[in-house]
Protein backbone atom coordinates (compact mmCIF):
# COMPACT_ATOMS: atom_id res chain seq x y z
CA UNK A 1 0.00 0.00 0.00
CA UNK A 2 3.00 2.33 0.79
CA UNK A 3 4.95 1.74 -2.52
CA UNK A 4 3.28 4.63 -3.87
CA UNK A 5 3.77 7.26 -1.32
CA UNK A 6 7.69 7.72 -2.15
CA UNK A 7 10.43 7.04 -4.49
CA UNK A 8 13.76 4.95 -3.49
CA UNK A 9 17.02 6.48 -3.82
CA UNK A 10 19.89 3.60 -3.83
CA UNK A 11 23.45 5.23 -2.35
CA UNK A 12 26.54 4.24 -3.83
CA UNK A 13 28.75 2.39 -1.48
CA UNK A 14 32.20 4.27 -1.20
CA UNK A 15 30.94 6.61 -4.20
CA UNK A 16 31.13 3.89 -6.87
CA UNK A 17 28.76 2.94 -9.92
CA UNK A 18 27.44 -0.38 -7.70
CA UNK A 19 24.78 0.51 -5.76
CA UNK A 20 23.83 -0.38 -2.17
CA UNK A 21 20.88 -3.17 -1.80
CA UNK A 22 20.20 -1.94 2.15
CA UNK A 23 20.29 1.30 2.93
CA UNK A 24 19.52 4.68 1.04
CA UNK A 25 17.24 7.51 0.81
CA UNK A 26 13.57 8.00 0.03
CA UNK A 27 11.67 10.78 -1.42
CA UNK A 28 8.38 11.11 0.34
CA UNK A 29 5.26 12.68 -1.11
CA UNK A 30 3.21 14.76 1.34
CA UNK A 31 -0.10 16.66 1.56
CA UNK A 32 0.05 18.55 4.51
CA UNK A 33 -3.12 20.49 6.30
CA UNK A 34 -1.51 22.75 8.60
CA UNK A 35 -3.64 24.64 11.96
CA UNK A 36 -4.78 21.19 12.20
CA UNK A 37 -5.86 20.79 16.44
CA UNK A 38 -2.99 18.00 16.61
CA UNK A 39 -0.63 16.58 14.15
CA UNK A 40 -1.30 13.11 12.75
CA UNK A 41 -0.95 10.97 10.03
CA UNK A 42 -4.94 10.88 8.66
CA UNK A 43 -4.61 8.59 5.60
CA UNK A 44 -3.94 9.02 2.04
CA UNK A 45 -4.49 11.53 -0.82
CA UNK A 46 -3.90 10.26 -3.99
CA UNK A 47 -0.23 9.50 -4.36
CA UNK A 48 0.45 11.21 -1.18
CA UNK A 49 0.29 10.32 2.36
CA UNK A 50 -2.14 12.81 4.16
CA UNK A 51 -1.38 14.56 7.41
CA UNK A 52 -1.93 17.45 9.35
CA UNK A 53 0.13 19.86 12.09
CA UNK A 54 -1.43 22.04 14.35
CA UNK A 55 0.92 25.04 13.32
CA UNK A 56 -0.56 27.25 10.73
CA UNK A 57 2.00 28.06 8.10
CA UNK A 58 4.06 30.90 9.13
CA UNK A 59 7.50 31.61 9.46
CA UNK A 60 7.83 28.07 8.47
CA UNK A 61 6.30 26.10 11.75
CA UNK A 62 4.48 24.16 9.58
CA UNK A 63 7.00 22.32 7.59
CA UNK A 64 8.97 21.88 10.89
CA UNK A 65 6.51 20.17 12.14
CA UNK A 66 6.16 18.27 9.49
CA UNK A 67 9.68 17.21 9.46
CA UNK A 68 9.02 16.52 13.36
CA UNK A 69 5.73 14.03 12.51
CA UNK A 70 7.96 12.17 9.90
CA UNK A 71 10.51 11.81 12.11
CA UNK A 72 8.47 10.42 15.04
CA UNK A 73 6.28 8.27 12.31
CA UNK A 74 9.59 6.60 11.14
CA UNK A 75 11.46 6.19 14.19
CA UNK A 76 14.64 8.36 12.43
CA UNK A 77 16.40 11.43 13.79
CA UNK A 78 14.90 14.49 12.31
CA UNK A 79 18.76 15.52 11.19
CA UNK A 80 18.34 12.86 8.44
CA UNK A 81 15.05 14.34 6.91
CA UNK A 82 15.57 17.49 4.14
CA UNK A 83 12.54 19.42 3.07
CA UNK A 84 12.92 18.79 -0.99
CA UNK A 85 9.70 20.43 -2.80
CA UNK A 86 7.02 21.93 -1.73
CA UNK A 87 7.95 24.87 0.84
CA UNK A 88 5.24 27.13 0.37
CA UNK A 89 2.79 24.18 -0.61
CA UNK A 90 0.43 21.62 1.11
CA UNK A 91 2.21 19.33 -1.60
CA UNK A 92 5.43 18.33 -0.05
CA UNK A 93 8.62 15.85 -0.66
CA UNK A 94 10.74 14.70 1.81
CA UNK A 95 14.46 13.40 1.58
CA UNK A 96 14.69 10.75 4.22
CA UNK A 97 18.51 9.59 4.41
CA UNK A 98 20.20 6.27 5.71
CA UNK A 99 16.48 4.60 5.83
CA UNK A 100 15.70 0.52 4.70
CA UNK A 101 13.08 1.67 2.09
CA UNK A 102 11.01 -1.86 3.34
CA UNK A 103 11.06 -0.67 6.84
CA UNK A 104 9.24 2.62 5.39
CA UNK A 105 6.88 0.39 3.84
CA UNK A 106 6.25 -1.39 7.06
CA UNK A 107 5.78 1.48 9.06
CA UNK A 108 3.57 3.83 6.61
CA UNK A 109 1.25 1.35 6.26
CA UNK A 110 0.89 0.59 10.16
CA UNK A 111 0.63 4.40 9.96
CA UNK A 112 -2.11 4.63 7.50
CA UNK A 113 -3.88 1.69 8.71
CA UNK A 114 -4.10 2.99 12.14
CA UNK A 115 -5.66 6.23 10.37
CA UNK A 116 -8.54 4.54 9.34
CA UNK A 117 -8.43 2.47 6.68
CA UNK A 118 -5.93 5.06 4.17
CA UNK A 119 -8.62 7.18 2.39
CA UNK A 120 -8.73 10.62 3.54
CA UNK A 121 -12.71 11.91 3.95
CA UNK A 122 -12.40 13.29 0.68
CA UNK A 123 -11.72 10.34 -1.29
CA UNK A 124 -14.25 8.80 0.99
CA UNK A 125 -16.98 11.09 0.60
CA UNK A 126 -16.40 11.93 -3.25
CA UNK A 127 -19.54 9.33 -4.04
CA UNK A 128 -22.10 11.62 -1.93
CA UNK A 129 -24.13 14.17 -2.76
CA UNK A 130 -23.59 17.94 -1.95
Amino acid sequence: MADELFDVERAAPDGGSEPRTDRGAIVLRLYVQPGAGRGAVTGRRGDALHVRVAPPPVDGRANDAVVELIADVLHVARSRIELVGGERSRQKRLRVSDVDPEEVRRLLDEAVTEAGGGRTGRERGAHRRR
